[in-house]
């Protein structure tokens, strides 16, 4: 697989098989998304995997969090800007109403669309999750570090023909998250990754999101 292919074929998995990972799988993927560029090297992310027991732990933990604080926001960022503008304000609509029409969920079934949100919270079904930590002193550019960090994991479990869901779902809970992951500051957590074998028969699997053309967001001088 080329990296072309990788990129082209990596998806937001929603619905996956109950199949076991190997922690030397995952070992693998880890160890080949170390080399993301990273400025001066300081390589700014730490990385937890949970499967099986210390997986449910956190399940649970926020489980218990949304049971009684449904909408809290335990991080010190938000996820999106408050008040979102056009065109990032469509895009984030769109990808939410084709998927719900993807399933045959109407707009009007509030429930079911709030049910499956919280399948978030229960990693999509994946035997695996990730959480990806950093160091609060950091500045945004480390961020920015651990973002391409991220995608080197994502890349890399494609590679090994796994799948992967990339989940901000977790932000507004990460204090919840750390605890239950026994994780200290200075270190907090940014957010979660699903990882595992994806369900092919599963409608939502087959969504695949609109890009903008390359002229919408490059622009070429001096050619």
């Amino acid at each position: 697989m080329t990296v072309s292919d990788a990129l082209k074929a990596r998806i937001s998995t929603r619905a996956f098989l109950d199949t076991p990972v190997s922690q030397d799988d995952i070992a693998d993927i880890l160890d080949a998304a170390k080399f993301a560029a990273s400025g001066g090297n300081l390589q700014p992310w730490k990385v937890h995997v949970v499967a099986g027991e210390a997986r449910q732990r956190v399940i649970d933990a926020v489980s218990e969090k949304l049971a009684k604080d449904p909408f809290g926001n335990e991080a010190d960022f938000l996820v999106y800007p408050e008040k979102l503008w056009d065109p990032y304000r469509t895009r984030r609509y769109e990808v939410g109403e084709d998927m719900y029409a993807l399933m045959g969920v109407p707009r009007e079934d509030k429930g079911a669309r709030l049910n499956w949100l919280l399948q978030n919270y229960q990693f999509f079904g994946a035997p695996v999750g990730l959480f990806f930590a950093i160091d609060e002193r950091m500045n945004n550019n480390q961020w920015a570090h651990l973002g391409m960090f991220m995608m080197c994991v994502a890349l890399a479990a494609q590679d090994k023909g796994l799948a992967t869901c990339m989940q901000e779902a977790w932000t507004p809970h990460a204090k919840t998250v750390a605890k239950a992951l026994g994780l200290d500051a200075p270190y907090i957590v940014y957010c979660g990754m699903a990882l595992g074998h994806a369900d092919p028969d599963a409608k939502v699997n087959q969504l695949r999101t609109k890009r903008a053309e390359l002229g919408e967001f490059a622009r070429f001088d001096g050619f």
